[in-house]
This record gives structure tokens, sequence and C-alpha cells, in this order.
């Protein structure tokens, strides 16, 4: 088995997990290609500085599996200082919001350092004395001290490293085109690249993210994912002010989806809403398809003119003085959603175990860096449990809607996109 050629479509969280955790089980002959020119991918949505590393999970399955992959970004001789544990402050409704409620069940039976917040007072005594909050809305919730964020960007340069370090080959700038076939079936023999490159294997993962759809639509079965586009905005502190709020947790706001980060070492508060996005349709099977900077660099990056305000009123609600700034940047970040929001781990079941898909990370499958190709290898090797196993299956179906992703999802106008003036308009 260690001795299959196996060639990973895709340089992100999945693809160069999978990778590490193969080669760390002697397999020996793996390649990850990407079509960036650069790695990490400019436009990858495993690509940023930062990504919220939590437990706060409804699902007890991806709490337990954070709490692993947490004990692994504290290793600080394998991450450096990627992972930053500035504590998440999650919060719900005050008559208790499910997803809270349950979350906070999980992380107090795993033993985590969490403290309940039942009154506003409580929510505001977390942050900095010096640090003007907003009213919350009037909500409460609970504070997580074993979590954090990472940069995610480092992380996966990390991974890189580890992977050419154990002699696994990672190759840019060649874009995948094609899934070759020994014959008519969907029996993989390698790939073929958009300059003529072939490359041969017996075994090909499909860890491409949202491309996954338009890039791949015979391996697609139903209507289980598409690619959708999640808004994202930054705003410039002063050194001085990066002082002030370098101590803040991640805020994490379950029920509307807002959520923002502490600064980076150049002082930019990033913040973003996790809630039903943007498809764009292409082709003739109007596949949504990812629109980044590399595919359009004059626009790329840019949101709808309704986020910019939603993001302005979320972060108004939680550092009033901040919504007062114009927003530097803006970026369309773009994932594999699926309709329950479990991801796809598995053999496509017409290609005789040659063809895995490792996709479909709905927004929360970065923060398992160090972990999920352990998931993704023991599919390949057949050791995932059962139930584990049909939780990620191709061809499961969903008993349940994601209803923060799933649900009203729009079409991107592209006429409605942001303009400069639209980030200068303050609060």
């Amino acid at each position: 088995m260690s001795h299959r050629k196996t060639v990973i479509v895709g340089s992100g969280c999945f693809g160069l997990s999978t990778a590490l955790h193969l080669l760390k089980r002697g397999w020996e002959d793996i390649t990850v290609i990407d079509k960036a020119p650069t790695l990490p991918a400019p436009d990858g949505a495993s690509n940023d500085f930062n990504r919220i590393v939590r437990t706060s999970y409804s699902d007890p399955f991806y709490a337990a599996l954070a709490q692993e992959a947490i004990q692994e970004w504290r290793i600080a001789d394998e991450w450096g200082d990627t992972y930053h544990e500035s504590a998440v402050l999650v919060l719900g409704s005050p008559s208790g919001y499910e997803y809270t409620r349950e979350s906070y069940k999980n992380d107090s039976a795993m033993g985590l350092r969490v403290d309940s917040l039942d009154t506003l007072a409580a929510v505001q005594s977390v942050f900095p004395a010096n640090v003007p909050v907003g009213n919350f809305a009037g909500l409460t919730g609970y504070l997580n001290r074993d979590s954090g964020w990472a940069n995610a960007g480092q992380g996966v340069s990390i991974l890189i490293s580890k992977i050419t370090e154990l002699k696994g080959n990672v190759i840019s700038g060649k874009r995948v085109v094609d899934v070759l076939h020994a014959d008519s079936s969907l029996k993989a023999s390698g790939v073929r690249c958009d300059d003529g490159t072939i490359l041969e294997a017996d075994l090909v993962v499909l860890a491409t993210g949202s491309w996954t759809g338009s890039a791949f639509p015979q391996y697609t079965i139903g209507n289980l994912y598409r690619a959708t586009g999640q808004s994202v905005a930054m705003v410039q502190l002063t050194p001085e002010e990066g002082i002030i709020y370098q101590d803040i947790p991640v805020v994490l706001d379950f029920e509307t989806g807002f959520y923002i980060f502490p600064p980076n070492d150049k002082h930019i508060v990033k913040m973003a809403i996790h809630a039903a996005g943007y498809t764009h349709s292409l082709g003739d099977q109007n596949i949504s398809t990812p629109r980044t900077i590399l595919s359009n660099p004059d626009g790329g990056l840019r949101i709808p003119s309704e986020k910019v305000r939603d993001l302005r009123a979320g972060l108004h609600s939680v550092y009033s003085e901040l919504a007062k700034r114009p927003f530097i940047s803006t970026r369309l970040c773009w994932y594999n959603d699926t309709v329950d929001g479990d991801w796809v781990i598995g053999y496509h079941p017409d290609s005789e175990n040659t063809v895995l898909l490792a996709t479909g990370g709905s927004g929360h499958a970065y923060k398992f860096l160090p972990v999920i190709g352990r998931l993704v290898a023991d599919a390949i090797e057949g050791k995932l449990d059962p139930p584990v196993a049909e939780k990620f299956s191709l061809t499961r179906k969903p008993v349940q809607t994601d209803e923060s992703r799933h649900d009203n999802v729009q079409e991107l106008d592209l006429n409605s996109l942001c303009t400069p003036e639209d980030l200068a308009n303050l609060y």
C-alpha cells in the first residue's frame, strides 16, 4: 500500500496535511501539485494571516478533534509561533442560542478552561479596561481560554517544508485539467496539466477546495457541495493602538456569524461573517467558480457593498471606536461548502479506489491542519471507523442542513461590488 504512486491536487490544508501524514506512515512517492504560481497560494482559503482555532463546536466529533489539533499547535518545535492562544469569546443570545449552549457543554465536558458569561458586564470584563467596546446587543456567552488563532500562511509554509524534508514533492504553477483513466471507467491512471505535462499515479487525491466542482465536475455526486465566497475586511491600527488592542480575544458571535481577530504584527484587525455567501456560476453547467485575485487581478478582492455595511455594523457592535475607521482592504474568500457542514473525505464509488476526494471544508477546516490529514490517510488506507467514514462519505444522505451557510446563498452581482467610497464610508 505504501508504494502507491500518489498525486495530491491542491496545496491547502487537506492536501498538505494528507501528504505529511502519508509520508510519516512510510508512503514514498507523494507529489502535491497546485495551479498557483507561488505557494502558499495567494487565493487559497488556507493562506491568510489568521484563522480561528477553536474547540467550540456543537458537534462533539469536531470539538474533540479540535482539541487534538490544539495540542499539536502548541508544540513550538513543530509550529513555532504560528498559534496564538488569545482565547475565544463565544457569543449567543440571552435565551441560549442552541449552538452556543451545546458548544459550552462540549468544551466543559473536555475539561477546558471556560468561563460562563451570563451578563453584559461579564462579557465586557474579558476585554482590557482601556479598550472601548460596544454593547454586544445584549448578548451573553462564554470565554474559552484554550483557543485562539493561527497564522494560516505561516502554518502552510511550515507544512510544505516538512513535506519536502520527508522527500515529498511539491509543485506549483501547474494546473491539473484532467484526471486520466486507464479505460472508460473512472479508474485513475494519473493527471494531465494545462501545459501537457502528465503525472502518472495509482492514486489521485482531489484536495481542490472551492475549485472542486468547476474543475472536476465528473466526480461530483448530487448537490453535496458548492463554492461560495465569504466577505472579509481589514482595519489598520497605529502601533500605539496595536498595543492597546493586542490582548483582546477572538470574538465569535454564533448568532450573526460575525467574528473579529486581535491585531496581527502589522497592527491590522481582520473581521468576517460566517454566513451564507455568494456563488459565481460559470460555464454550460452553471457551476459556482471562485473569482479571486488570480482569476480577476483587477477586482477579485472586492466584496459586495452590502457586506461592507454588514461588516461595519458588526464591528460597531464589538469595537465602537474602530467602526469609525475606513476599511483598508477586502477579500472574497472562497470555500467549498457542503449541505450539512461536514467534510467530504472518501473514494469516489466509481473509481475503484483510485480517486479520493478531500474537500468540503465549509469554512471550518484550517484549524485542524495538524491532524486533518490523519483522517484522510485513514480513509485512503480503509481505516476510518464506519460512522466517521459515513459522516464524510460522498454518497451520504445529509440528515441536517448547515443553516449558517447553506440557506439564502446569493449569486454574485458584479455590478454591486464595493468601491473605494464604500470602504471609506464610516459608521
